[in-house]
């Protein structure tokens, strides 16, 4: 499978020309000599670069050389590999003089690296065109040629460790589509291995299920609130309610051994059997917890808590709230004896549970201020101590798996809701989900004193850094997952400053509704004096490669807080379908304190490596580098 690539913005241009020139013991390089000076010291031009150096050999101002580095401390000193190349000399001859003069095998590999890096005045030792040789003649599917000799000078101009790994990730991080068919191909590996624990199956096939399919917890959640409405509504018929029950023990939300009669009971008495964090009261459940605690010393506190809780609560509406401020009333006014404390509690999680059932279903992809959904705190009332993703998913996939006609109308329904009451706000949610749960900000995660060690731990990258040291894996989950690393691992290493200028590279697979879509997105600004990203000024490329439009290239200029829009696509009605759009658009981002200057569309041209299309803007900026207009 061949995959489209982008070139990087920051490093189109600025790396040869803000990258020093370093050179080490052993590198090969092709120098003109511009001056000579006492002691065999002489001028050395090499591309853009100069060099001082000392000659080992007396040598003539102006003939070009192929040169080695024999000794760097404590001067340069060069070893000339090579007469004088006469400008009637072809390329072809000087790489063939070198390879004999190198003792380098003559294989196709080495001579166009060899060519590449004289072509580019790079300097390049005999090892290292070695391994590059063995990379190149191992590429897998969907890498080329191009890519790897691109990838290899970036390692050697960036000064980037000198792995096969960091080379693999380099080419894989400019890909703009193939990143669904990666992770799809790494979950049929993983479904057909049978050489791993069950549990890590397990937590790598809910992390994946998350990341192909991130409106599933949503989806999950709505069917859970309908379930519940179900099971709570006194009008329903029993077989409905029986069925409902049914989909909450397959779904592992409440016991097997739970009746239609006592089900509320079960789910009160998982909360309250759990120790509560006293520090901690974010969920409903959390709450609960608190309440169930309630003794003669701590009751004008707990309640004054769970009041504050209550009054703070954005996702109840103004008459929940006073339904729940009733239940506390009544409760303050009666003698604190017996199992009152226990009532109160289980009157409050009743409560609670109708309460968010009824506003999952109505408040989509809304949050608290803890950021926190309506579907999260009714899980939170059914899980003890925390909000479980993994109970939305599993009641989302036990709907989705049922022959239960009642069921599957459910799940018709539910989906038919999530998909209607889709925004920018369920994009911007589904577009944070995948990249933490991909893991990209793993490393960065880890030096923080105050991040959670266990919720990183479940991220796809670092359980597949976890499996790929797992001897006993097959060989084809090991690719599949290797090769899923190396996508994860290039966004990293395409991503970094470089001076002022700051680069963020990410590629983002989503899928809604059979609907798949390979999103790459590319940014490219500078920092302020802080250290702070400045909003004022940026160049955004995003890369989409949709079901319908196809291929199509975003290129977004923001100057000023103005911002320009160019698209590229090659779909003849774009126009018609874009401008009812527009409006909407140049409002949300007036939102946001930035003035739409215009949107232009514009047609995607043939490119003639590779068979792939790029945009004619693009294209010149792959031969001509990048003007951010800073």
């Amino acid at each position: 499978m061949t995959y489209t690539s982008f070139n990087p913005i920051q490093t189109q241009t600025t790396v040869q020309q803000n990258q020093p020139l370093t050179l080490k013991q052993g590198q090969v390089f092709h120098g003109t000599i511009k001056k000579l000076y006492p002691d065999q010291m002489a001028e050395i031009q090499i591309g853009s670069h100069k060099l001082f150096a000392k000659l080992e050999t007396p040598l003539k101002a102006g003939d070009s050389h192929f040169f080695q580095v024999s000794n760097m401390n404590p001067q340069a000193e060069l070893k000339v590999v090579s007469g004088p190349m006469s400008p009637s000399l072809g390329q072809t001859q000087q790489i063939q003089q070198l390879l004999d003069v190198m003792n380098l095998p003559k294989s196709t590999e080495i001579q166009q690296i060899l060519s590449h890096f004289v072509k580019q005045q790079i300097p390049i030792s005999k090892d290292q065109l070695l391994n590059a040789e063995v990379w190149i003649k191992n590429l897998s599917n969907g890498m080329t040629k191009d890519e790897a000799m691109s990838a290899l000078q970036k390692m050697i101009e960036l000064k980037m460790p000198y792995t096969n790994e960091v080379f693999k990730a380099l080419i894989m991080g400019t890909k703009t589509s193939g990143m669904s068919a990666s992770l799809q191909t790494f979950m049929q590996q993983l479904a057909n291995e049978t050489n791993i624990e069950v549990q890590t199956k397990s937590n790598l096939m809910q992390q994946l299920q998350q990341i192909t399919k991130p409106l599933e917890q949503e989806v999950g959640g709505v069917a859970l609130a309908r379930t519940l409405q179900v099971l709570t509504n006194p009008s329903e018929t029993n077989a409905n309610k029986l069925q409902a029950l049914n989909l909450m023990k397959e779904a592992g939300v409440i016991p097997k051994s739970a009746t239609v009669q006592n089900w509320l009971s079960h789910s009160f008495g998982q909360i309250t059997s759990q120790n509560n964090d006293a520090t901690n009261q974010s969920t409903a459940g959390q709450l609960i917890q608190l309440i169930s605690k309630i003794n003669g010393e701590n009751i004008s506190q707990t309640l004054n808590q769970v009041k504050s809780w209550i009054g703070d609560q954005q996702l109840l509406t103004a008459s929940q709230k006073v339904e729940l401020q009733q239940v506390i009333a009544r409760f303050e006014k009666l003698p604190h004896v017996g199992n009152s404390s226990e009532l109160f509690a289980k009157q409050v999680h009743e409560q609670l549970m109708k309460a968010f059932s009824t506003n999952a279903t109505s408040q989509l992809f809304t949050t608290d201020q803890a950021g926190l959904s309506s579907k999260e705190h009714l899980a939170s009332l059914l899980q003890p101590n925390h909000v479980n993703s993994a109970l939305l998913l599993n009641v989302a996939q036990k709907g989705n798996d049922s022959s239960q006609p009642p069921v599957q109308n459910m799940m018709l329904q539910v989906e038919a809701q999530v998909q209607d009451g889709i925004n920018r706000g369920a994009m911007e949610q589904a577009i944070k989900s995948v990249l933490k749960d991909l893991g990209l900000s793993y490393e960065a995660a880890l030096n923080q004193k105050e991040s959670n060690t266990q919720t990183i731990n479940q991220t796809l990258k670092p359980q597949l850094l976890s499996l790929l040291q797992d001897p006993v894996i097959s060989q084809g989950l090991r690719e599949s997952a290797d090769h899923l690393m190396a996508r994860l691992n290039g966004m990293q290493l395409l991503s970094g400053e470089n001076g002022h200028q700051h680069q963020i590279v990410m590629q983002i697979p989503l899928q809604f509704f059979g609907k798949q879509m390979d999103a790459t997105l590319q940014w490219n600004g500078r920092m302020k004096e802080d250290g702070k990203i400045d909003s004022n000024y940026a160049r955004i490329l995003f890369y989409l490669d949709m079901d319908s439009l196809n291929e199509t290239v975003i290129d977004m200029h923001v100057q000023n807080r103005i911002v320009t829009i160019t698209v590229f696509n090659e779909n003849e009605h774009l126009n018609l379908l874009a401008e009812p759009l527009k409006a909407s658009l140049k409002e949300g981002l007036r939102e946001k304190e930035y003035q739409l200057s215009g949107v232009f569309l514009k047609p995607m041209i043939p490119k003639q490596s590779h068979g792939k299309t790029i945009p004619i803007q693009q294209k010149n900026l792959q031969q001509t580098g990048v003007d951010i207009r800073i």
